[in-house]
């Protein structure tokens, strides 16, 4: 039968008092750095681990960070929170929290949440993700003086808190250099409609790189709520253009996967087909071959827990102050013909519907 490790083990494992290892737990700066890598290498050897209810009632904290689940997409763009969610729930454990997940459809019934879960548990932090414009989870938990950072930045408002984001201009900006690179001078943009600071960032990107590049942009940019079909009403759109584009940059995955239907080689046997990048780099894109661009959305986790944790945590004598971090995506290229350094097609080939 194994033998829970405890305190007394660990210290006894280490030549040092108990109350020393309970420093090195709760207050490492307190020790000498020889003496805290000791202790830390102790408690990995022993495999020790405080009982979480025991640390609460010293700390006054529950250990537990909140999270809001947003409702299911088209199952495509999902895949961006499911993912960040699991490196978050990672990067807890290994701080020694818990996630705590809740149904949160819209600011209201989040806040709500926010309300009904603290009058019955003892939350130390929330995680807000999907961040837009107006957005008034933000302001509530502040004026509470609750602990909070977010993944997204706060649009529109000053950054008055903590908050982690992917660079979703600096992708787009960066795919569509490679494109006007590669000879493409007609690139499109299928993108939502204006009003999401997320999708305005990723237009962003594409539009300064062509404006950079002295090029007009006059009937290039589409916009269309997220969906595959969208996507493809776009390609149709793009198709029926006088002089269509020879490439398309794309604000999500699930857009790029209509336009990709539409002009990309499976069905452009007749003809050259049209580059065309997503935005994610879903299992979707991957299967099909699509290129696009990925969010580190692990790295995103990780430092949304490192900022929790400077909030939770302080340093000594230090007040915790806001911080931001941006974190750059990078483009998957897929070896298919439609990657972003294929040439320009010739435009007579690119009119008309496909056969």
């Amino acid at each position: 039968m194994n033998v829970r490790p405890t305190l007394d083990s660990v210290a006894a494992y280490a030549k040092v008092s108990r109350q020393t290892v309970s420093n090195a737990l709760n207050a490492p700066h307190l020790l000498h750095p020889d003496t805290l890598s000791r202790v830390q290498l102790a408690i990995e050897r022993t495999n020790y681990r405080p009982l979480r209810a025991a640390r609460s009632l010293r700390t006054s904290r529950s250990q537990l960070v909140g999270v809001g689940l947003q409702p299911a997409g088209d199952g495509v763009n999902g895949y961006v929170l499911d993912r960040f969610l699991h490196g978050l729930t990672e990067a807890a454990g290994d701080a020694g929290y818990h996630v705590l997940l809740f149904n949160a459809a819209g600011d209201s019934k989040e806040i709500q949440a926010y309300d009904d879960i603290l009058a019955t548990q003892n939350l130390d932090a929330f995680v807000l993700t999907s961040t837009h414009y107006g957005d008034r989870r933000t302001a509530w938990l502040a004026e509470r003086d609750l602990p909070f950072v977010t993944f997204g930045r706060p649009w529109g408002t000053a950054a008055g808190h903590s908050w982690v984001d992917v660079d979703g201009a600096a992708g787009t900006r960066e795919v569509t250099t490679n494109l006007l690179a590669a000879g493409h001078r007609r690139i499109a943009f299928v993108g939502w409609p204006d009003g999401s600071g997320v999708g305005d960032d990723r237009r962003d990107g594409w539009q300064s790189a062509m404006t950079a590049a002295g090029l007009p942009i006059g009937g290039l940019r589409l916009q269309r709520e997220d969906g595959a079909a969208n996507g493809r009403s776009a390609a149709e759109e793009l198709l029926r253009a006088g002089e269509p584009a020879t490439a398309v940059v794309c604000a999500s995955d699930s857009l790029a996967l209509g336009v990709f239907d539409l002009l990309g080689p499976s069905r452009r046997p007749g003809g050259n087909p049209v580059p065309v990048v997503g935005f994610d780099d879903t299992p979707v894109a991957d299967a099909l071959g699509l290129t696009s661009l990925a969010q580190p959305l692990a790295e995103a986790a990780s430092e949304c827990m490192r900022l929790l944790l400077d909030l939770l945590e302080p340093k000594p004598d230090t007040a915790a102050q806001p911080a931001h971090v941006l974190l750059a995506p990078h483009l998957v290229v897929r070896a298919t013909g439609a990657g972003p350094v294929t040439s320009p097609a010739d435009p007579a080939t690119q009119k008309g519907a496909p056969q």
